[in-house]
């Protein structure tokens, strides 16, 4: 393997993934500047440059080791994984990290005059796909044998044009589907962003920079619906109020300085990271239980 004293990460060019990617990442501080093509952006803060790509061709990039890392649709990598494996191949990448963005799900759609019970009823039919692996494979958990359809795009108008009974596609908000008079049956993934990587450890610059990135990550995500909760309250309501604290992390708990009844005052002040949303309903809940002077401050950024 060639040394390389620069990481590369693979990026959809344009599409759903395109802007949230780069978003994460500079969130995590990076910085880029632009080739002239707009198929390479150079990394300006830190030695990581990125490549503009289609979707479908990054867990291949990776595998061949034009690149360490890719973001990538889940549903893409599993159905070129899935095919790999079927025939006796390594993938040549393996999953990293689940983003939290570009959720979808692969689903059977059928016409919305037919019924479907389970999947059997798919015995027999000709299915229109673009994720043949991954229809296959649910097709042989269920014992179900049916005609895989292949198309590359506009799998939705195949029962119409009839080269398709039904279909398995990619459904978002249901909007496509409903326009071509189809309703999802069953679903076979559900889906989102991924960071995909080779798996490999390198003797080079690479293993660090990947190990700062995926540090960086998991501080983005974690921090993406995290707040930081302060409260004061007694001590003796103390554990009500810590049982209603939301995903907290384990909490700080000081005195209170201030005088009581009898000089003492018997209030702590907590703070505690809630990787949660903190809705009205969870201050009213934390107030019921005893907590006031209540504030909730948004978490900017986190590294454990």
């Amino acid at each position: 393997m060639t040394p390389r004293d620069r990481l590369r990460i693979a990026v959809q060019k344009s599409g759903r993934l395109s802007e949230s990617s780069q978003d994460l990442l500079a969130k995590c501080g990076l910085k880029f500047r632009s080739s002239r093509d707009k198929l390479f952006c150079y990394g300006e803060s830190m030695p990581i440059d990125l490549l503009l790509v289609r979707d479908d061709d990054i867990p291949g990039m990776i595998a061949q080791g034009v690149c360490e890392l890719g973001f990538v649709g889940q549903n893409v990598a599993r159905e070129q994984s899935t095919d790999a494996l079927s025939n006796s191949r390594d993938p040549g990448f393996l999953e990293l990290r689940e983003l939290g963005f570009g959720h979808c799900r692969l689903s059977i759609a059928l016409p919305q005059e037919q019924e479907f019970g389970s999947a059997k009823a798919l015995e027999g039919k000709r299915i229109a796909t673009s994720y043949p692996a991954l229809l296959n494979k649910y097709l042989l958990e269920n014992g179900v044998s049916a005609k895989t359809v292949v198309l590359s795009g506009s799998v939705e108008i195949a029962p119409k044009l009839g080269t398709a009974d039904l279909i398995c596609d990619l459904v978002s908000s249901g909007a496509t589907l409903v326009a071509n008079q189809l309703k999802e049956a069953a679903v076979i993934l559900e889906s989102q962003a991924v960071l995909i990587g080779s798996g490999l450890t390198y003797a080079d610059e690479r293993a660090e920079l990947t190990e700062l990135l995926l540090r960086r990550i998991d501080g983005v995500i974690r921090v993406r619906e995290s707040k930081l909760v302060m409260l004061q309250v007694s001590r003796a309501q103390l554990p009500m109020v810590l049982k209603a604290l939301p995903k907290a992390d384990r909490p700080t708990i000081m005195s209170v300085e201030g005088a009581s009844a009898n000089g003492v005052s018997h209030d702590v002040a907590v703070q505690a990271v809630c990787h949660d949303s903190i809705s009205w309903r969870h201050l009213e809940e934390l107030k019921a239980a005893g907590a006031h002077n209540l504030l909730v401050l948004p978490v900017e950024k986190m590294l454990s």
